[in-house]
């Protein structure tokens, strides 16, 4: 496993529930809410607020770049400047060659009212389409590169894929900033020997964790009888029975600290360097993970939970896209 780093990463936003409805049953009544969790965000100090031209389902695509930047324009500018605006573009069969991608970030960056700060790859075409990755990752350090986007990220690639595409830009002169991937107790393999952790901390790439809270299940509380609708409720069914031991655990390191459950998961990631941006819909959750930031994992408590996590034969679905 990854050893801790010297000072755990922040905690940041993932806002892929803006927008969708078929997963996490987005209406757009719920908007007011969202804009709450979101003042509560930047008012508890959650900077970094990452989206994606895919994000939000049927005539609702688009729509959580669009509530971001919305939100955001609505701050004062000094606020405004205290941000990273986090995106991915999605490579489509259709986004082709070294400009594929100019159409897609001018319309993601008028959605998000002309603010990125981080352009992200949302997936290496490594397994499927080698040929069109890298012109697209060209097309990407080209918009660096003119002053256009402050930095370049790549999301759902796997140790050997993400040291092929640091040398392809570091070639160009262009830091590769971050890399996303799935990273909770329940999907650990990227802090395993030899995983993307250890790489992203030898290249100083930050490493940044998405569904830390395996959608909203390494939260739950441990007598809750109720179940999500639609596929999150069948997954938390199927998971559920094998996470005892694990939630033990969790709630032992959870008294006297600050956040619940949500917070040791949160905690998990950052001392493995890795921020974390679970998907925040209502203030309450702004509150558990803002809490995380007031207190750290110490070693024995990771290492227990490490043991856990890699003992679990229940985990979180790959995602497909996933290259190695």
């Amino acid at each position: 496993m990854a050893h801790p780093p010297a000072r755990p990463p922040g905690i940041g936003v993932g806002t892929w529930a803006w927008g969708n409805q078929l997963l996490w049953g987005y209406d757009p009544s719920q908007d007011p809410v969202l804009e709450a969790t979101f003042a509560a965000a930047v008012e508890a100090g959650l900077h970094t607020f990452d989206t994606a031209d895919s994000y939000g389902t049927g005539r609702f695509n688009g729509r959580s770049e669009a509530l971001l930047g919305r939100f955001v324009a609505a701050l004062p500018p000094a606020r405004r400047e205290s941000l990273c605006v986090a995106t991915k573009l999605a490579p489509f069969p259709w986004r082709l060659g070294r400009q594929g991608y100019q159409r897609a970030f001018e319309a993601s960056k008028q959605r998000l009212g002309g603010r990125v700060d981080l352009v992200q790859l949302h997936w290496s075409t490594a397994r499927y389409a080698p040929w069109q990755e890298g012109p697209l990752l060209d097309g990407l350090a080209d918009l660096v590169q003119r002053g256009e986007v402050g930095a370049l990220g790549v999301s759902n690639m796997g140790p050997r894929r993400l040291r092929a595409v640091h040398r392809r830009l570091a070639d160009r002169g262009v830091r590769l900033s971050s890399l996303q991937v799935q990273l909770s107790l329940l999907a650990s393999e990227p802090i395993g020997s030899g995983g993307v952790a250890d790489v992203c901390r030898e290249l100083e790439i930050h490493l940044i964790a998405y569904s830390p809270l395996a959608l909203g299940l390494l939260a739950r509380p441990l007598d809750r009888q109720t179940w999500p609708a639609g596929p999150r409720g069948a997954l938390f069914r199927r998971l559920a029975p094998a996470l005892v031991d694990l939630q033990a655990e969790m709630a032992r390191i959870a008294v006297g600290q600050a956040g619940g459950l949500a917070a040791v998961a949160l905690n998990w990631c950052r001392a493995h360097g890795a921020m974390p941006i679970p998907g925040l819909r209502r203030p309450e959750q702004v509150e558990q993970a803002a809490a995380a930031l007031s207190w750290t994992l110490n070693l024995e408590d990771r290492a227990r939970l490490d043991g856990l996590a890699r003992a679990l034969e229940a985990r979180m679905p790959a995602n497909p896209f996933q290259s190695d």
